[in-house]
């Protein structure tokens, strides 16, 4: 640990001993291997890099709860607690740390890896499968996920992306344990921008920066952000450092490249020498309060002395009844709540404003009230974006809304997925068909359909049967490969069973995240009633499944899950199918995809 002019110690676990570091290598290649999901992935780059000292690995039970009666053991899970960072922001050893930093595992796992404490795992990035650490087990514990949501994230809700994730995507058990590090993930993007909180600090001292203003972000940055910056940094006599994060955000968010291009290109409109861009590639849990006190504690180990926490900070939207779900400025008072222990000022954001009459940004409290101002909301930048509407030099800079651009290609260019669910026979398949015949004369982009037993014969048929979790893999698989072709502009028509609402709703997510900025989905639910798909399969699979030849059919014994969000629903013993097709068209058409 290297004492530093500001920001205190930092725990940086890097290896830098070679014959030690070879040793830890060699070992890792005869341990049983846990490959990290992304979330993860991203905490173990923070947690060896130091971005996330003072913690050494993966929180154990004693740092997310803090035991006071006796431990039953995660096979007989006790209550007799009171939670450490859920409840109160703590380790166990009384430091501050808001955000629980945990390894999940299925109980699957526990058993067919043998997870026991003192074990050895490597811990394997999912991207090129290279050794990262070595984690030694300290305890495993079944965390009360439901109080995590409440206490973390204020609500136990699935509108928080955070709490949606919790939910679907988390394992029930937790590993702790701490960490000896093999080697860094690599990154193949914007090496030169990416820093550890050694090198950053390094880099400070060497420009003599002794005051540092860390701004955080996940969108890209405009002439206000720049204007409110820049005065950051003149009223506190500071430099800036530019922090976005470039791990997971928000669902929806732009992508990080598109995003790292805007900064770059409006680091050019800073005074010569104030500020600096540097990459963070945290996995945002959108935790407003605690996340803002996190933030904080990572900006202090990246060498800020100053961090700006905006209204709402890092604040999810609405929740399910519609009000936002923290307030506009409990992050700030969070943060002064603990201003003493987290050796880092808050810079309150001031909400900027333009000037027609002056052509310049003011905050907007110091604006006297008569006087003209304009703003631009980010939903009417995305309609701008979407629709080639002009975006004026006040609000931006032309070399930043000429990257937008080209990640925002007008709708008439944008792909989209046309994703049918319905019972085996309801007219799914048909109606697809036709609808892919349509696309190819209306011209304009390549048109894919993917039915769901072409895919699962292609792709799947070698391991995957009928149970609900293959059929959720087929989907994932069926997803993935729309996303794709989605991002390079194309029409997909999506044509399987999807059975269950979970599935689908997975998949939606899948495809909006990896489709590229302008992804659209359309959930067409072919709701033609079970009776009419027994009575006219001529193939006579219903009949297969009464007598039990075939298990787990949809609509026999295996619950179709009514879509509750369908965008259109259709039923081809009341239209025609060349109806059907005109109404998803003009569906289309209305959304300017046309």
């Amino acid at each position: 640990m290297a004492n530093i002019p500001h920001g205190g110690t930092l725990k940086d676990l890097t290896v830098r001993d070679a014959p030690i570091a070879n040793d830890l290598r060699n070992e890792s290649e005869s341990l049983t291997e846990i490959v990290l999901t992304e979330r993860q992935l991203c905490d173990l780059e923070l947690i060896i890099n130091g971005g996330f000292s003072p913690l050494e690995g993966f929180m154990n039970e004693a740092d997310y709860n803090k035991f006071v009666a006796s431990n039953k053991g995660w096979q007989s899970y006790s209550q007799e607690f009171i939670c450490s960072v859920v409840d109160n922001l703590r380790l166990a050893d009384g430091t501050l740390f808001p955000m629980p930093i945990t390894l999940d595992v299925s109980r699957e796992d526990i058993d067919s890896l043998s997870i026991v404490p003192g074990a050895r795992f490597t811990l394997r990035d999912p991207r090129d499968d290279e050794g990262l650490a070595i984690i030694t087990v300290e305890d495993i514990y079944r965390p009360d996920q439901v109080k995590e949501a409440i206490q973390v994230y204020g609500a136990d809700d699935p509108a928080h992306p955070s709490v949606a994730y919790l939910r679907t995507r988390v394992k029930e058990f937790y590993v702790g344990g701490k960490l000896q590090v093999i080697q860094a993930p690599i990154h193949f993007d914007y090496v030169a921008l990416r820093y550890t909180p050694a090198e950053l600090r390094a880099h400070f001292t060497k420009l003599a920066w002794r005051r540092v203003v860390a701004f955080q972000t996940r969108n890209p940055m405009h002439r206000a952000h720049r204007e409110l910056t820049v005065r950051a940094a003149r009223q506190h006599r500071a430099n800036v450092l530019i922090h976005p994060v470039v791990g997971l955000t928000k669902p929806g968010d732009v992508d990080h490249y598109t995003r790292v291009r805007v900064y770059e290109a409006i680091m050019q409109k800073y005074p010569n020498g104030m500020g600096h861009l540097a990459l963070l590639p945290l996995a945002m849990r959108m935790a407003g309060p605690r996340e803002a006190v996190w933030h904080a504690i990572i900006r202090k180990n990246y060498g800020a002395t100053h961090f700006i926490v905006g209204r709402d900070h890092a604040g999810p939207g609405k929740n399910s009844q519609g009000k936002d779900f923290y307030g506009p400025y409990d992050a700030q008072d969070l943060v002064i709540k603990y201003h003493d222990e987290l050796q880092i000022e808050m810079v309150p954001f001031q909400q900027m404003t333009y000037l027609p009459s002056t052509d310049e940004y003011q905050p907007i409290d110091e604006v006297p009230k008569g006087v003209q101002t304009l703003d631009i909301s980010g939903t009417e930048l995305r309609r701008r974006l979407r629709t080639g509407a002009p975006i004026p030099d006040w609000f931006s800079y032309d070399a930043v809304v000429k990257v937008l651009r080209e990640s925002y290609p007008p709708r008439n260019k944008q792909g989209f997925v046309l994703f049918f669910t319905g019972l085996h026979n309801s007219g799914k398949d048909k109606i697809a068909k036709a609808l892919q015949v349509s696309l190819h004369e209306q011209g304009g982009r390549s048109v894919t359909l993917l039915l769901g037993e072409t895919v699962r014969q292609e792709l799947s048929a070698a391991e995957l049967g009928y149970t609900r979790e293959d059929r959720h893999k087929n989907l994932q698989r069926i997803a993935f490969v729309a996303a794709e072709l989605t991002r390079a502009g194309a029409a997909v028509i999506a044509a399987p069973i999807a059975p269950h609402e979970e599935s689908r709703e997975a998949a939606r997510e899948t495809i909006l995240q990896n489709g590229g900025a302008g992804a659209n989905v359309f959930l067409i639910h072919v709701a033609t009633p079970l009776e009419y798909c027994e009575k006219t399969d001529r193939k006579g699979l219903y009949a297969k499944a009464r007598r039990g030849e075939i298990v787990g059919f949809s609509g026999v014994d295996d619950v179709y899950e009514t879509p509750s969000k369908a965008d259109i629903s259709v039923d081809v013993t009341k239209q025609s199918v060349p109806e059907i097709v005109h109404s998803i068209l003009l569906l289309l058409e209305a959304q300017s995809l046309l």
